[in-house]
């Protein structure tokens, strides 16, 4: 791929100025992204925040389809970005910002997540979050005015999404637990000449804010809200295409999830016989998840004990020569994720100027013993050479890439990635331990699982006639916990938050298995091309310079390889 630099190519300068005006008005993303400036601000979540955020989002697609983009370069980056300018235009008509109401990636997790991600070293550092802080209760405020017009157009968000965020609000403003924002603002006091009055002051607002906010859920919002567990299929059409940027047919993709279960059912059956002859499935698992041999204890032997297996990843990987990781982005900090958000394990990535590095969250959930068979596999998948290789090396590519291409993420893609690269660890044997190996495959199946509950629940399929569990039943929220179960590695209360994930976010967990699915017949297309000649490292090498990008314009791409 032939490159052009930024100051030469005008869809290369409206790509910062995208990134530029958007990060004005959305402060969070500013913060994400590492944008100086704007951490002292919130984000505006009211109709009128929303409205300024649409007319960039349309400007710039105006201005982009009047741009010459003819070039190499240019060619890709245009599509990049008129992609997901496109889609953004789609739910903006959609009014689906009026109903952001979801366990994970909606507007409350936004505004309270972000704090995850300032600076805290210095007495500065704490001014400006005290600052921020402040803003608070406007954030929420506009939330629930947004949500408020929502009603009044008839566009509300699933019930079962209303329940679900007014618990964590609940939590997070100190309702029979430790109230976040009063709990991060002591943690202040060790930093000589933190503005801890201030801190306190703030965070007392911003648990009022939370509280305030989940009774308007419980006692307002809730009457109105959609019963309905599934979106339909016609918005979950859209969904599949802003997650996966490319066309996926439902029933297609509902077919062969299914398939992909049952042959993952057999290697899981296959495997835990290695690890304790003639006995079942969840007996294995029982000895996995209770035996102390097997666990460790303490939120900081867990951290300590993650950072060791994304070392030892990075090490290899770097010793044997598979990829070519810039020196710079060498570390990623295994963290422990403060409580009451989601279940499940995620990262951050590093910022523009690589001050903060790439991060991988665990969240604990009030545990305090961490059976360890199932956690090598989310390391790599959410450390190296999953999402941190991924990302990282996206950022530093500025030669390469846009600013929006160094900063987006579709989906498919980059779940895909990272599911791609377990079983990646796993081809170069990093799973010899049956116990590690059945946590990947639980992983495997986990994710296969998800494609055939978010597609059945949201298109309304119903569960295949000549399956032997609940033949042509549909799709209930209880049947869709009883079937992830099966195939889970965790416990009761990961599951039922994942369940909340997925009915509130339609479309996102199929990204991870079909996305794979794309990356893998890519890898093989490239191995039939070029036979004996084919260089997994080039490959990887030339996938990963193309930035993060839709599955189409993806395919396109490594046709070129």
């Amino acid at each position: 791929m032939t490159t052009m630099p930024q100051s030469q190519s005008a869809v290369y300068a409206l790509s910062s100025r995208y990134i530029e005006e958007l990060a004005a008005l959305d402060p969070g993303m500013a913060t994400a992204l590492g944008i100086a400036g704007h951490d002292h601000e919130m984000t505006d979540f009211s109709p009128a925040g929303h409205l300024a955020r649409a007319s960039v989002t349309r400007k710039t697609l105006s201005d982009l389809n009047a741009t010459d983009s003819s070039a190499d370069a240019d060619r890709l980056a245009a599509g990049v970005l008129r992609e997901s300018l496109e889609l953004g235009v789609i739910e903006i008509d959609a009014s689906e910002q009026l109903r952001s109401i979801r366990v994970i990636a909606g507007d409350i997790d936004e505004a309270r997540a972000i704090f995850d991600l300032m600076p805290t070293a210095t007495a500065h550092d704490w001014s400006v979050i005290a600052e921020r802080m402040t803003h608070v209760p406007e954030a929420f405020a506009g939330m629930r005015e947004s949500w408020k017009l929502g009603m009044q157009r008839g566009i509300v968000a699933q019930s079962r999404q209303v329940s679900a965020v007014a618990e964590q609000l609940s939590a997070w403003s100190g309702n029979g637990t430790p109230a976040f924002f009063e709990q991060f603002a002591e943690s202040a006091s060790s930093v000589s000449g933190a503005p801890l009055e201030a801190l306190r002051k703030a965070a007392k607002l911003c648990s009022a804010a939370m509280a305030t906010t989940a009774t308007f859920l419980r006692e307002e919002y809730a009457p109105h809200a959609d019963p309905r567990d599934g979106v339909g299929p016609e918005r979950h059409a859209i969904s599949r295409r802003r997650f996966m940027g490319m066309d996926v047919d439902a029933k297609d993709a509902y077919a062969w999830g299914w398939g992909e279960v049952a042959r993952l059912d057999k290697e899981m059956a296959r495997v835990a016989q290695q690890i304790k002859p003639g006995a079942s499935l969840a007996e294995v698992r029982h000895l996995l998840d209770t035996d102390p041999a097997r666990a460790i204890n303490g939120e900081a032997g867990l951290r300590d004990w993650l950072q060791e297996i994304m070392d030892e990843a990075m090490s290899f990987l770097i010793t044997n020569n598979h990829f070519e990781i810039p020196q710079k982005i060498r570390r990623v900090e295994a963290m422990i994720s403060p409580p009451g958000g989601a279940a499940a394990m995620y990262y951050t990535p590093p910022s523009e100027d690589l001050v903060r590095p790439g991060r991988t969250w665990y969240p604990t959930n009030g545990r305090t013993s961490f059976p360890l068979w199932s956690e090598p596999t989310t390391a790599y998948h959410e450390g190296v050479p999953g999402h941190h290789l991924q990302v990282a090396i996206a950022t530093i590519n500025s030669e390469k890439l846009s600013r929006f291409q160094r900063n987006t993420f579709v989906s498919g893609h980059g779940e895909g990635w990272a599911l791609y690269a377990e079983r990646l660890m796993d081809e170069f044997d990093f799973f010899a331990n049956p116990e590690y190996r059945l946590g990947y495959l639980y992983a495997q199946a986990f994710r296969a699982a998800r494609v055939v509950i978010d597609i059945g629940i949201h298109c309304g399929f119903a569960i295949p006639k000549d399956w032997s569990w609940h033949a042509g039943e549909q799709w209930t929220p209880d049947l869709a916990l009883e079937f992830l179960a099966a195939r889970s590695s965790s416990d009761d209360a990961f599951n039922r938050s994942e369940i909340n994930r997925y009915l509130g976010w339609p479309g996102q967990a199929i990204s991870y298995k079909l996305g794979e699915r794309v990356w893998l017949d890519l890898r093989d297309d490239a191995r039939k091309k070029h036979g004996a000649n084919f260089d997994l490292r080039k490959w990887h090498a030339f996938a990963l310079d193309l930035g993060n990008l839709g599955l189409d314009l993806l395919q396109k791409e490594l046709s070129r390889f």
